[in-house]
């Protein structure tokens, strides 16, 4: 980390720059709020190492994790044909065996361009479509051996929130050094959001956005992004550093303080359980680009309830599109992304 420089302006939100750097940035600035766009609709997607590689994942139907020219091939279409405009990436990390009944992970193959897929397929991507925004998830969960979001104290064996965000802010640059377009820091660590701006501008990232995970619940709907990700805790829960079920107060106080700290767009995660703090959210701050992530657990409760004909996939599906924007969501992350670009697609530009 550099200590021996710092930032001059009194308050980081009022950098405009990294809002409006992008094309797509720029139109959620504009908070088109009447219609469904191609553009306000980002694809989570999950990236293994090994080039050629594609695996199904058991809990979450339809997804599946790929390598960099599986990955390619797969977003071709999507750019050129649907208009696919955002992309959300997650690593997915192989673990180094230690023995034959143990496996770890180290914390530093984050920024080892031999480790971490992310590293190398960003680059590649940016080349091939340079008008796709590319949005890096950054936790530090799929790196540690214990799988939390965090790095803990030795001694004490409490959060080092200090060391976290600093690790979580080197990550940052990295990403961007290597063509990201969006930083979305998932961990929800204290400050963190201050730090990664501050480095990212310190280091000439000042163009760079932050997409905070501003409002991220403890939920039992992240099961098969887990088994996805590979991230699942090796003990204990996030209960402590995840905002309880139940909060509408800690939900609004981490909101402002993201805010005050430099997000350019704020999320709440999950979505369809949550859609009164996107309420609350619009209401506060109408200003902000305000996104909902429909995580794994909500995707697949629709998915395999459509394919035991419970309800039609399309119709329900946009139901809860609907209500995203209505509560006040101008970004919705899905995994159905896919299928709604194919549906605006033959129902015309916006629907």
């Amino acid at each position: 980390m550099n200590n021996n420089k710092s930032i001059i302006h009194s308050n980081l939100n009022d950098y405009l720059h990294s809002s409006q750097s992008h094309p797509i940035t720029r139109h959620w600035q504009s908070q088109m709020v009447k219609n469904f766009s191609t553009k306000d609709f980002i694809l989570p997607l999950f990236v293994l190492y090994d080039d050629n590689g594609s695996e199904t994942i058991e809990s979450f139907p339809g997804v599946k994790r790929m390598g960099q020219n599986v990955l390619l091939e797969y977003l071709s279409p999507l750019i050129l044909e649907l208009d696919l405009s955002a992309i959300l990436l997650f690593p997915c990390m192989k673990q180094q065996k230690q023995n034959d009944d143990d496996s770890v992970k180290n914390l530093y193959d984050a920024f080892d361009h031999d480790k971490n897929p992310l590293l190398k397929v960003i680059p590649v991507i940016k080349e091939k479509f340079p008008q796709l925004l590319i949005i890096t998830d950054v936790c530090l969960c799929a790196f540690t051996d214990h799988g939390h979001c965090c790095v803990f104290d030795q001694h004490s064996g409490q959060i080092d929130n200090q060391k976290s965000i600093e690790e979580l802010a080197k990550l940052s640059v990295k990403y961007a050094q290597v063509g990201a377009d969006v930083i979305a820091p998932s961990d929800m660590m204290d400050s963190r959001i201050a730090l990664i701006r501050e480095q990212l501008n310190l280091a000439g990232y000042s163009h760079v956005s932050i997409l905070s995970y501003g409002a991220k619940f403890s939920s039992c709907f992240y099961g098969p992004f887990r088994n996805a990700a590979g991230s699942a805790p090796k003990f204990g829960d996030r209960k402590k550093y995840q905002l309880p079920s139940g909060s509408r107060g800690m939900a609004l106080r981490s909101i402002d303080r993201d805010i005050r700290q430099g997000a350019d767009i704020i999320m709440v995660k999950p979505a369809m359980a949550y859609l009164d703090i996107v309420r609350s959210i619009a209401d506060h701050y109408p200003n902000y680009p305000i996104a909902v992530y429909q995580v794994s657990g909500e995707y697949s409760m629709l998915k395999h309830g459509a394919q035991i004909g419970l309800f039609d996939l399309k119709q329900v599906v946009m139901e809860t599109i609907i209500g995203f924007k209505r509560a006040g969501a101008s970004i919705i992350i899905t995994y159905f992304t896919a299928d709604i670009l194919r549906w605006i697609r033959n129902n015309g530009e916006e629907f």
